[in-house]
């Protein structure tokens, strides 16, 4: 069995060393902020810099909350694809990939040591974004983000007939609930409609596999399968979680293999303002 970790990190240090005490395989992570000092010889990230990662000449500030593909296990080998701009990739350049956004994806090929097939893995980060100013509009949505990353990952669907045969694994925060009750679950459902026309499944997690918010929010429908899996610093903790904001999704016949678990119980939280979504494959 291969266990993969996806964990929004906060930007912090110590989830490095949680994921460490884990002995998981790989970690999809968001908002990664650096590598704490000792924990970079245990573990192994992608050699290549993230598309624009930093442009001086644009007037913005420094992106440091990359989602990131790590290998933290022997049993695996990565190999990760380097991001270029959106453009057209020649066959001769099969290790690159074109991205759409900056700092929501990060795709990596995850070799099991044993005789697992090959998959890849995504680590997604729907990052906000403001309407135009034109729009004097004073809110943030993430949905844009989430559709440049499934526009980024149609590049490694090549058949619509058998899409289990890709093994796809992609998974992270895409600030967005599958099950709200307000005027914006039919933004968020063109997100679940475009992965499943890609041929990748949606697998929650869903209740049981995580502890469910009780009461029930009043912005979720009645019968939610919702699992909490994010708070408000410093406002709220663990126990008082309400929102699922962390998803998975594999390709369909590849999903079949697959395990999720969101650790959203109090005593298992970690560190950071997001829970652990427990992967197994195999």
């Amino acid at each position: 069995m291969i266990r993969v970790v996806s964990w929004n990190i906060e930007t912090l240090h110590e989830p490095w060393r949680e994921l460490i005490a884990m002995d998981a395989d790989v970690a999809l992570l968001q908002e990664v902020g650096s590598v704490p000092d000792d924990i970079r010889d245990r573990v192994e990230v992608s050699p290549h810099m993230s598309w624009l990662s930093y442009d001086p000449a644009s007037g913005y500030p420094h992106y440091d909350r990359w989602p990131m593909v790590v290998k933290l296990s022997d049993r695996v080998k990565v190999e990760w694809f380097r991001q270029i701009g959106p453009t057209w990739i020649a066959e001769e350049r099969p290790d690159d990939m074109a991205v759409s956004g900056i700092g929501t994806i990060e795709v990596a090929r995850v070799i099991p040591a044993t005789d697992q097939e090959p998959f890849l893995a995504a680590s997604m980060y729907a990052r906000w974004f403001k309407p135009h100013p034109s729009t004097d509009a004073d809110w943030i949505h993430s949905d844009a983000s989430a559709h440049r990353i499934i526009s980024d990952l149609s590049a490694f669907i090549g058949d619509y007939e058998c899409p289990g045969e890709h093994r796809i694994l992609a998974a992270g925060d895409l600030n967005v609930t599958f099950e709200s009750s307000d005027g914006f679950r039919h933004r968020a459902q063109t997100i679940l409609d475009r992965f499943r026309a890609l041929g990748l499944d949606y697998l929650g997690p869903r209740y049981p596999a995580g502890r469910r918010a009780d009461p029930t929010p009043e912005f979720l429908i009645e019968d939610s399968l919702d699992v909490p899996t994010y708070y408000h610093k410093p406002s709220n903790s663990p126990a008082e979680a309400s929102v699922q904001l962390d998803h998975v999704f594999a390709s369909r016949g590849f999903h079949e293999d697959i395990r999720v678990k969101a650790l959203n119980e109090v005593a298992e939280w970690g560190s950071s303002d997001h829970c652990r979504i427990a992967i197994d494959i195999g």
